[in-house]
């Protein structure tokens, strides 16, 4: 009787998980059942109160028995939002259509969803595989980190960077992207800040997840980017120029 019920468990297991992410994604193309209205709020918090977030992700376990969201508007919403700010970098800076699309698609699948996707399966694997509390009750339903939450932390994180890095940095590329010392100055303390508040909200993320342990593991990143600023700044590297070389080297 006990491999049958540890089938059971796995089969069930892997039963839950797929209508999740099939729902998630019929859901996508279905604008009229996404909570606009919520994922702004979010977005607003996630800004100035991102505690507040993360608690009602709490309550979010409680009411549906997931931690990951099952409304993909946070995901469309940025995309767009991510898409209306690289238009208006190409409007700015590019030279043809043609390539301004390839710089919308570029942005969005490399900065945003492939990125995070890595990003996310490396926090699943390492939260799943070294940060979980060990449980000596045998008892005791185990708990693992799902993979649609790992990317949601990812879009949680990503979002308050986005308005540093992308629309904040839009309206100072003007400045940032000359020469001199005081935009190499702007532009790395204005990546450092962006760089840390992502991994900031990362560490938020997991460490509201009561059964891992560690998780301020999630901020060492902060101090790597503190310590490479200095570092960058002496060198002469700025950012801002270097990407924006990176796409629009024709107009710099």
């Amino acid at each position: 009787m006990l491999p049958t019920t540890s089938r059971s468990r796995s089969s069930s297991s892997s039963s839950r998980a797929n209508p999740m992410f099939l729902q998630y994604f019929r859901r996508i193309v279905k604008w009229q059942q996404m909570d606009v209205e919520y994922t702004f709020w979010q977005m607003l918090n996630l800004c100035t109160s991102p505690k507040v977030v993360y608690q009602h992700t709490k309550y979010h376990k409680q009411t549906k028995n997931q931690w990951a969201r099952d409304d993909p508007a946070f995901i469309v919403i940025c995309s767009l939002l991510l898409v209306v700010a690289t238009v208006a970098y190409c409007v700015t800076y590019d030279h043809s259509g043609s390539h301004a699309v390839v710089v919308v698609v570029s942005v969005l699948l490399t900065h945003f969803l492939i990125t995070g996707a890595v990003i996310a399966t490396c926090c699943w694997f390492l939260t799943n595989s070294y940060l979980r509390e060990e449980t000596p009750n045998s008892h005791v339903v185990e708990q693992r980190v799902e993979w649609l939450y790992t990317f949601d932390v990812h879009c949680n994180s990503f979002f308050p960077m986005f308005v540093l890095l992308y629309v904040v940095h839009y309206f100072l590329s003007p400045l940032l992207i000359t020469h001199g010392f005081i935009p190499l100055l702007l532009s790395n303390l204005l990546f450092m800040v962006g760089a840390s508040y992502y991994h900031y909200l990362n560490f938020l993320g997991y460490d509201v997840l009561p059964f891992l342990e560690r998780t301020t593991f999630f901020l060492y990143p902060i101090g790597v980017v503190i310590v490479l600023s200095p570092i960058l700044i002496l060198s002469g590297f700025n950012p801002s120029r270097y990407f924006m070389n990176m796409y629009f080297s024709q107009r710099l």
